[in-house]
């Protein structure tokens, strides 16, 4: 398995994702076996980042990861086992509740991006238990159709405008304080054609939630204040033409024909990505795949 990246940057190994077959409930039962409150508070705006280097380059004073699925994984899952060594419960304290830490995942529409994130959290599980992650994707706040009519949106459904981005930002904010109680995520059904309510959870166990979606990093009211919950952002880098391949299948299996899904990928999901690209210096790190054999985990 190789790792590249670009300028001779490393990494992450990935194969065609359109083809990746999707484990059924890998890991419980809120990691579906299908593809794929008000305004929140604005956090505060996080300084211009240099170039973000790629996988394979370390934190300060860390070596660089093995190059696999599992050594992603426990890259991930070391934003919370830092966290947790820097705020220990005092000795004495059993009731402290441990840090939760939110991992964020960006990239253009057909990166990769929600594989990537239910294999890293499937992963966390089976090393840490299966309440130790959970998946929180930001297509669950995407407008409903009805909406999309209200604002003459319905040609660019999955615009930065068609989603409810601070409905987002309150949840994440909500996720990372909130270690209690279990909390009820939605998703979007690709068959519905719209968001769908609760259908991912985050347990109170869960340290580590993974979230992903195109707009992660972008410097824009309301999703400025999403990125202020994330720990980290990585961005997922994939090939152009690969991506229009895996678009233009997904319009067509949501129902329409070759020249339908051919204008659609053009006329809406390119000038997306292209808008999703200037956000990529704003990440942490950017993964650049070539090969998914690693995703091929088992239960």
């Amino acid at each position: 398995m190789g790792w590249v990246g670009r300028g001779g940057v490393e990494g992450l190994a990935c194969r065609g994702m359109a083809d990746l077959p999707v484990p059924e409930n890998p890991a419980g039962p809120d990691l579906p076996a299908g593809p794929d409150l008000s305004a929140g508070p604005q956090g505060p705006v996080p300084p211009e980042r240099p170039e973000p280097p790629g996988h394979g380059a370390a934190r300060p004073g860390r070596s660089a990861p093995p190059l696999d699925l599992a050594a992603l994984a426990a890259e991930a899952w070391s934003l919370v086992a830092d966290d947790a060594a820097r705020s220990a419960a005092p000795d004495g304290v059993t009731d402290a509740v441990p840090p939760r830490r939110l991992l964020g995942i960006a990239g253009a529409p057909g990166a990769g991006k929600s594989t990537l994130a239910r294999a890293l959290v499937a992963a966390v599980r089976e090393r840490h238990g299966a309440g130790s992650a959970a998946y929180l994707p930001l297509d669950g706040f995407h407008l409903s159709n009805a909406q999309l009519r209200r604002l003459g949106l319905t040609d660019r459904k999955g615009s930065e405008p068609s989603f409810d981005v601070w409905g987002y930002a309150a949840l994440l904010d909500r996720v990372r304080r909130e270690g209690r109680r279990e909390i009820y995520v939605p998703d979007y059904d690709r068959t519905l054609h719209e968001p769908v309510a609760a259908r991912h959870l985050v347990p109170p166990s869960a340290r580590l939630v993974i979230t992903e979606g195109n707009y992660l990093a972008c410097d824009a009211p309301g999703w400025r204040a999403a990125r202020a919950s994330l720990a980290e952002v990585w961005y997922l880098e994939t090939a152009d033409a690969v991506r229009e391949h895996r678009l233009v299948e997904r319009q067509l299996a949501g129902g329409r024909d070759a020249e339908q899904a051919r204008a659609w990928v053009a006329g809406n999901d390119q000038p997306n990505g292209e808008q999703v690209k200037e956000s990529r210096r704003r990440c942490d790190r950017v993964l650049v795949p070539f090969d998914m054999d690693m995703f091929s985990w088992r239960d």
